[in-house]
């Protein structure tokens, strides 16, 4: 199995892939700048990981195909600030610009690819190995580098140009300042939200630096969108290149990273959730993790920039320098404090739990949470397939398959003892009712969430049990499931008088709905324990 980056620079890499292009990459990209400007540039243990995958060969590839004998169509980078996305980012913009990245079939043994046959005269080669993929340059060229701005071009597009006059390329390229000659037929031009008139043109590739501010408000989605299909189009592909994004702002870099495409490489390196940034020990740890492989950053340095921007808006300081993508707002409940409390363990049939169930039918999502009488939260599982009590419009035509939760509900009634189930009527009204009729109306419960005093108290209640170390109403603990630690990082107070508040959205784009029978269901088991029905009196049993 293939090691990443964190193996260091002697990581293994276990498939095919265009070995040529790092190697040109070091022979032409010189340092752009700093103390050691024009000298060899030796790509980090993470930029070469990234640019190995990026370049990743199918085993069924075969000459004449172009994007589709990778197999990757594009690629999504996500480091902190100044790890050297910038630099490495131009080497691969010129490497797709004048080096082998088109696959040229399969070595069979004592191929060479040699510069000189390809208009570059600084004498470089390169030996490939028997079954090793071959690459050659592409024809003519035409690239682009889109960013928000020309300051935000010029991460990426002022090394380009130090590269290319510092180094062996100034032979085949004449930089500009909003685009570089390639030959006699070939361009790197500039795009940012001011020149977006230079879209639709052909490309063979697209380097989008910061896809995390790329949103519909400013037009970029739409101009990114456009990018690929031009490369796509040219049998080309792209890459983004990002800080951790904002996810109440539904950006590309959101869109891609949650998309379930397989021919999508990601690398985002993250720290355990449970560190949390506002901890300053945390924090160090955080760095450290997310900053391995940067042997030119000074962490100490990371740190005075963290703690002086955390004054003023510590999610963007832990964006920038955590790289975790949180909402610029206070959310609701500490992700990191949730995170904690997960121990995942194995519930047994007919254990006696509470239920709590929020429903849609299109849009948002409905969700089904489960807690014991000892305070341990879990996302049921249904059905031959063990599938979770969640359901994504999405992932069914766009509408919630009314059916399938009524088979799961069906089957957690079977399953388990359930003492208690809080239900959120609006949309579900006729599923509910069905469910007091069949269960018991002393058992199922038409909770409405839309009652502040009620949901403010049910929401503190839950955060209280979870902030706590121990003795509290329960010693809470939860089974980690991804989606509702999502959801949870997702939720936002909103003010209500009387100092209280109710349960919202970070955006529109983002999902609660995980977060809303998680409070159900505690609020459940608190009820119970106050009516003294925790402990078993009578089992009941319904067949499903």
């Amino acid at each position: 199995m293939a090691k990443g980056p964190d193996a260091g620079p002697e990581f293994v890499v276990d498939f095919p892939t265009l070995w040529v292009v790092p190697d040109w990459i070091e022979a032409h990209c010189p340092v752009p700048d700093g103390f050691r400007a024009g000298q060899d540039l030796e790509l980090y243990p993470w930029q070469l990981w990234c640019t190995v995958n990026h370049y990743r060969v199918k085993p069924t590839a075969r000459v004449g195909q172009l994007a589709t004998a990778f197999q990757f169509r594009r690629s999504q980078v996500v480091a902190p600030q100044k790890t050297g996305k910038g630099p490495w980012s131009a080497t691969i913009v010129l490497a797709e610009a004048a080096g082998p990245v088109v696959f040229n079939g399969w070595a069979k043994g004592s191929e060479r690819y040699r510069c000189s046959e390809h208009g570059c005269g600084c004498g470089w080669w390169y030996d490939y190995e028997p079954g090793e993929p071959m690459g050659v340059p592409w024809p003519t060229p035409l690239l682009q580098l889109m960013a928000t701005s020309e300051s935000q071009v010029d991460n990426v597009y002022r090394p380009l140009q130090a590269m290319v006059k510092k180094g062996p390329l100034a032979e085949q390229m004449r930089v500009g300042e909003e685009f570089t000659r390639v030959g006699e037929d070939g361009k790197i031009e500039t795009v940012t939200s001011s020149a977006l008139s230079r879209l639709g043109n052909p490309i063979i590739f697209a380097m989008q630096d910061e896809s995390g501010l790329y949103t519909a408000a400013n037009k970029l989605r739409k101009a990114a969108e456009t990018q690929r299909r031009g490369a796509a189009g040219m049998g080309g592909r792209s890459m983004e290149t990002t800080n951790g994004w904002d996810p109440s702002e539904n950006s590309v870099a959101q869109t891609t990273h949650e998309s379930r495409a397989r021919d999508i490489f990601k690398y985002h390196p993250e720290a355990p959730k449970t560190l949390s940034y506002a901890n300053k020990r945390d924090r160090r740890k955080i760095h450290t993790i997310v900053y391995a492989g940067s042997s030119h950053v000074d962490l100490d340095a990371i740190e005075a920039e963290a703690a002086e921007i955390m004054e003023l808006d510590p999610a963007q300081a832990e964006r920038f320098f955590g790289n975790r993508c949180v909402a610029g707002t206070a959310a609701w409940l500490d992700p990191a404090k949730w995170a904690r409390k997960a121990k995942p363990r194995r519930v047994r049939p007919m254990t006696r739990i509470v239920l709590g169930f929020d429903g849609s039918e299109v849009d948002d999502w409905t969700a089904i949470r489960a807690e014991t009488m000892d305070g341990y939260q879990f996302t049921p599982l249904y059905g031959p397939n063990d599938e979770p009590t969640i359901w994504n419009p999405a992932d069914y035509g766009g509408q919630v398959p009314a059916a399938e939760v009524q088979a799961a509900m069906s089957q957690l009634m079977a399953r388990y003892d359930v003492v208690r189930l809080y239900a959120d009527p609006p949309y579900w009204e006729t599923e509910i009712d069905g469910w007091v009729d069949l269960y018991g109306e002393e058992r199922v419960i038409r909770w409405h969430t839309r009652r502040i005093v009620q949901m403010h108290a049910a929401c503190e209640r839950l955060k209280t049990d979870v902030v706590r170390a121990t003795n509290g109403t329960v010693n809470f603990s939860h089974d980690g499931c991804e989606t509702t630690a999502d959801h949870i990082a997702n939720t936002r107070a909103a003010a209500r008088p009387m100092d209280r508040y109710v349960l919202r959205k970070a955006s529109p784009a983002q999902k609660i709905d995980a977060t809303i029978p998680s409070v159900l269901a505690h609020e459940a088991l608190g009820d119970v324990i106050a009516a003294g029905l925790a402990e078993r009196q009578v089992s009941y049993y319904y067949g499903a």
